[in-house]
């Protein structure tokens, strides 16, 4: 009697699975058309990132053979394809090569390639506020005080690891400036500094001492 029941209910559930599948089987063939379309998707979203990042890379490459062989305008036009090509990576490091190597020493066209990456790329945090050290450090030349601090703030009002870097910018800009007051203030917030690394204490003590005297 059990085995005839547990038969019954073997039937039954078949059955039962049966009937859903012819009627739902247009849906069920949808689900899995579609499970295997986003898997292909996503495949090959990942491998045409992975070959774009290839070719960048292999462009920075060049761009830096370039630049070893005195091929600046080479170089150049590379490293401006790598930073509007908004790659978080190699546009980033291609406009610091194009500052260290002073490549492009024209402030306004600079500028446009500093807001460019900044107006078009999530970069990590760290990486942001160096850009935005850069930028203030360029512009500290020709712009007033306020519109300097204006730049410089969002370093100044987080716990960055340029903040430090800002605090003396500032105090270099108004030490050159004659206005030692405001420069001493901001060299005496540096040397407050928790954890300060050592070069950067003896360095703002030396600058501290030389307008003092």
């Amino acid at each position: 009697m059990k085995d005839i029941i547990e038969a019954q209910y073997d039937v039954t559930k078949k059955s039962g699975l049966k009937k859903f599948y012819e009627s739902n089987k247009i849906l069920i063939f949808a689900v899995i058309f579609s499970i295997l379309i986003s898997i292909v998707s996503v495949g090959f979203y990942l491998a045409s990132k992975e070959k774009k990042n290839l070719l960048l890379s292999e462009k920075y490459v060049q761009a830096r053979i370039y630049i070893e062989k005195g091929n600046k305008n080479e170089a150049t036009s590379i490293l401006k394809d790598l930073i509007y090509s908004n790659n978080t990576t190699y546009s980033a490091l291609s406009l610091f090569i194009i500052l260290d190597q002073k490549l492009i020493t024209d402030n306004e066209e600079l500028l446009k390639l500093f807001g460019h990456l900044l107006d078009n790329n999530k970069f990590k945090k760290e990486i942001k506020n160096l850009l935005i050290y850069k930028k203030a450090l360029l512009k500290s030349d020709f712009i007033t005080e306020s519109e300097l601090i204006v730049e410089i703030q969002p370093l100044l009002n987080n716990n960055s690891i340029w903040k430090v870097h800002a605090q003396l910018l500032l105090g270099d800009y108004f030490a050159s400036k004659k206005e030692y007051f405001k420069a001493e203030q901001f060299y005496m917030e540096i040397l407050s500094t928790k954890d300060l690394q050592k070069d950067l204490f003896e360095l703002t003590k030396s600058k501290l001492s030389l307008i003092s005297q």
